[in-house]
């Protein structure tokens, strides 16, 4: 609940701080002391529109701070947890209005978006009024007001988990017939170059290997004649090793002569031709190793060139072919097998159909019972409200092609103000005087199934008379059972039946020249407060008849007058 409220400086408010309780608690005053005032800062709070022109003349910036005191499991708590604000002791949403336009939001003094703040604020308060276009006339939420009346979550949940479900299903086969249709497309190249590429059987790191072995064929032709003529000087037919061991011959008969001269000589023939002999086996092997075969040359270069050729055709370096044609059987393969994928994607649509249509359909039967109950309910509380002629109809609109992860409802509150005239939506064919008492009619009612914790009411007893203002007064007062009801009143029978009464009021402060006007809030007890309900009474001119009639309402609701 709402337990302090504090505004600086907005409009006609230059300090105020509120303490709120549990049960009713009501503002009254004069029309134009500034009670809209406070719900306006109040709302700005909440993540209500900012404006400029809501600060006080004079001054750079407003301020506005509200203090909720909420369980620790209250979603409120659970949606600032997820900005990772932290949440132990009390919420307390502030807002920052500045004279020129500008607003900074704060949870737990944590800078927050306006958005967020508006997200937490909705989850804590409900603000109501006769011309008040959100809460309950808002007809987006008519369909989870009644789920919520209906106890209908869990059924919804199923829904909207069905129709996800659903959405992938179709996504799931939209997506597979593309793949196949651009497959088929493609079948005649996929499977000409499957063949293709299947003859060709490219393998990686082939094209360095075949090039590098070209390479090496190419230069054995060029150096193989060389190696030839180099040869035959050396070892062949012009050697000149039979000449010289001829030579080496000679001087050996003449060693023993004169061995001096001879010796010397001898050794470095035989070395010469221990040389030229070692010279033709080098240059021997080098022609064997030199060999080729042109025929084989001829197979390397055309499987190369096979290979270059593939790769420019199909747009891929060559050592890629391999995984190319990898991917292209797969892809013929994943064609071939796309039939039956397509069939079993159409199977589970038609599931996922079925399902979700068994969840929506028991969806829309709920709601429609619970739809009777919730007329029943708040016919129950028109009456005491002087709509005893009225009723209250939760038009629902069900449409099974309208598939959605809400159902295929369509949920609208509809009131028929009289009998023989033409129901339609509550907004539009309601007074201010009438929506405001069916909204809280309908209020009351929900109430028994869940609510924000704190609920506001701006003046929605405006145009009633006594009894039913006193009807009013007695419904706030039977919400505020269960939930903390703040309400903005002219009704004496309202305000007679708060726990709590505060009192709004214009004052001059400052000296004559320099007055100021400010708006004061005062907390009410016993003898003021009948006063005031007497002044409510009365008008402007308080009599004694008025002050004993304000002291029997506040008697006849347990309270001392």
């Amino acid at each position: 609940m709402l337990a302090q409220l504090s505004i600086r400086d907005i409009v006609l408010i230059d300090r105020l701080d509120l303490a709120f309780g549990a049960g009713l608690s009501v503002l009254t005053g004069e029309t134009g002391a500034g009670k809209s005032i406070l719900l306006d800062g109040f709302a700005l709070a909440l993540g209500g529109r900012g404006d400029g022109d809501l600060v006080r003349h004079g001054e750079t910036q407003g301020q506005v701070s509200a203090v909720f005191d909420l369980p620790l499991d209250h979603p409120a708590r659970k949606l600032a947890q997820a900005q990772e604000i932290d949440t132990d002791g009390d919420l307390i949403l502030r807002r920052v209005q500045y004279a020129d336009g500008r607003t900074r939001a704060f949870v737990n003094d944590q800078p927050v978006s306006v958005q967020i703040l508006r997200m937490i604020g909705a989850a804590i308060v409900e603000i109501h009024g006769q011309h008040d276009d959100r809460a309950l006339t808002d007809a987006a939420q008519h369909r989870a007001i009644l789920d919520g009346f209906g106890g209908l979550e869990a059924r919804a949940e199923a829904t909207a988990v069905a129709s996800e479900t659903l959405k992938r299903a179709r996504q799931a086969l939209q997506a597979q017939r593309i793949r196949v249709e651009a497959a088929r497309k493609e079948a005649d190249f996929l499977r000409h170059a499957v063949a293709e590429l299947g003859k060709l059987a490219p393998q990686p790191g082939e094209e360095e290997a075949l090039a590098a072995e070209r390479q090496a064929m190419m230069q054995a032709e060029k150096v193989s004649r060389d190696l030839i003529d180099s040869y035959e000087a050396v070892g062949g037919q012009a050697s000149p090793v039979p000449a010289l061991s001829a030579v080496l011959r000679r001087l050996e008969r003449r060693g023993a002569q004169a061995p001096n001269l001879i010796d010397p000589s001898m050794a470095a023939l035989n070395t010469a031709i221990v040389a030229l002999e070692e010279a033709g086996e080098t240059l021997a092997a080098a022609m064997r190793a030199a060999e080729y075969d042109p025929r084989e040359q001829e197979r390397v270069e055309e499987r190369l060139f096979a290979l270059r050729a593939a790769g420019r055709k199909f747009d891929v370096p060559v050592d890629a072919l391999a995984d190319l044609a990898a991917r292209m059987s797969a892809d013929l393969a994943e064609l071939d097998e796309s039939e039956g994928s397509l069939s079993r994607l159409e199977a589970e649509l038609a599931k996922a159909e079925g399902q979700y249509l068994t969840q929506a359909q028991a969806l829309s039967a709920g709601r429609k019972q619970a739809a009777a109950r919730l007329d029943k309910a708040v016919k129950a509380e028109l009456p005491p409200l002087k709509l005893e002629r009225a009723r209250f109809i939760t038009q629902i609109d069900s449409d099974e092609t309208a598939r959605g992860p809400e159902g295929f409802d369509r949920v609208e509150f509809w009131v028929e103000t009289n009998p023989g005239t033409r129901p339609g939506p509550m907004m539009k064919v309601a007074s201010g005087g009438e929506l405001s008492r069916f909204m809280l009619a309908l209020k009351v009612v929900l109430a028994e199934r869940g609510s924000a914790p704190t609920l506001v009411f701006d003046e929605i007893d405006t145009g009633v008379g006594g009894a039913v203002a006193d009807a009013i007064g007695e419904r706030l007062a039977r919400l505020a059972g269960r939930v903390q009801v703040i309400s903005v009143t002219h009704a004496p029978q309202v305000a007679a039946k708060a726990g709590q009464h505060f009192l709004i009021a214009k004052s001059a402060t400052g000296a004559a020249a320099a007055a100021k006007t400010v708006t004061r809030v005062t907390p009410l007890m016993d003898q003021t407060r009948r006063e005031e309900i007497a002044r409510m009474l009365a008008g402007a001119s308080i009599t004694e008849e008025a002050r004993a009639a304000a002291g029997r309402l506040l008697s006849a609701a347990g309270l001392r007058g």
